[in-house]
């Protein structure tokens, strides 16, 4: 394997890890200090570096990954073709569970109800379509932690890039759907299931060049969503990345109604992957890591819910390679805090002024 490769999976688990574990929720009963970040000595953790928790090569790179807030030690991670593994001991040892139950390796998104952690959804297709990519079969739904899987439909997604389950109500969920990577495909678009994936419904959908890749759902109110639509085609000898038709949807809610956002976006020549996370400090606060043309992408952020935009970061650090990264979280305690993917890890603790 490539070694730029491995280490660009070693790097986006780390990154997935690092934004699960600040994305779990503060519990009422922590002092109310520890809600804030606090400065730790550097001498405390000198000693301590980064390191491979998959240190097999099995799949490549590591594709997706979610954790279970009431279970720290639990996680689960996707390769972008070997499946799905999941540690009980926070990355000691790895078991795959996933082997024989679906049909392909390649692994789009996971997701884990908060209200019930036994329910798993898993959906297929890594929406990082580098030159060897495989298309994925639709989704998967695990409702025993991940001991068997049921495949739920969405049997032509292609690649999806995100899954998002209602926090109190399992049986709600909403897939982003890239796309058949090889061509274009009606199936585009964001879907809704609101039985627990016995049926599903189309509820945002620009052309079938042009498919969802990116689902944020506000903590503190799930009918508001973010979904980035990205035009995105693979071909032996290039990657077409961008649009004037993709862009950055909002809905209000749950996904009956969608409004495309403009002001303060950049909507012109190409709009291409875009990455969004709403602050679980302040739903008000919204980052977007966007991609687009004439050198207008960079970090953006929203202080009124998505109805204005300002750009707030231009560096090339979390720009390069766009369709195979593009990542950004959100600190859940602390509005200014927030965490870029690209090149590396990034960490901005001035609201993605500076990372």
């Amino acid at each position: 394997m490539n070694k730029w490769v491995h280490r660009a999976g070693i790097a986006l688990a780390v990154a997935g890890i690092v934004a699960l574990v600040a994305a779990r929720p503060v519990t009422a009963q922590r002092p109310a200090a520890d809600t804030a970040n606090v400065t730790v000595s550097p001498s405390l953790y000198s000693g301590l570096a980064y390191r491979p928790l998959l240190n097999f090569s099995r799949g490549g790179r590591s594709h997706a990954i979610a954790g279970v807030p009431s279970q720290p030690q639990v996680f689960y991670v996707g390769a972008a073709n070997g499946g799905v593994f999941k540690t009980t001991d926070s990355g000691v040892t790895w078991t795959p569970v996933t082997d024989g139950q679906i049909a392909v390796g390649s692994t789009g998104s996971l997701a884990v109800a908060d209200s019930n952690p036994d329910i798993v959804w898993l959906g297929t297709g890594a929406s990082d379509p580098r030159g060897n990519i495989s298309n994925g079969d639709g989704v998967y739904k695990s409702a025993d932690a991940g001991k068997t899987w049921t495949h739920m439909g969405l049997d032509k997604a292609g690649m999806i890039g995100r899954v998002r389950i209602h926090p109190t109500n399992p049986d709600i969920v909403y897939v982003a759907v890239v796309g058949n990577i090889f061509g274009a495909n009606a199936e585009r678009g964001v879907y809704r299931t609101r039985d627990g994936g016995r049926t599903w419904e189309q509820i945002l959908s620009v052309s079938d060049k042009t498919g969802a890749v990116d689902l944020s759902m506000d903590p503190k109110n799930p009918n508001i969503i973010f979904a980035s639509m990205w035009t995105i085609r693979r071909e032996p000898w290039s990657v077409t990345s961008g649009s004037m038709e993709g862009g950055l949807f909002r809905t209000l809610d749950g996904g009956s109604t969608w409004q495309k956002l403009t002001n303060g976006l950049p909507t012109k020549p190409l709009v291409g992957k875009i990455a969004v996370a709403v602050s679980g400090a302040d739903s008000k606060r919204v980052y977007a890591l966007i991609e687009a043309g004439n050198d207008e992408g960079g970090v953006f952020r929203s202080e009124d819910g998505g109805a204005s935009w300002a750009r707030v970061n231009a560096t090339r650090n979390l720009q390069q390679r766009a369709f195979y990264y593009t990542r950004i979280y959100a600190d859940p305690a602390n509005a200014d805090t927030v965490y870029g993917l690209n090149t590396g890890i990034y960490k901005s603790t001035d609201g993605g002024k500076t990372f």
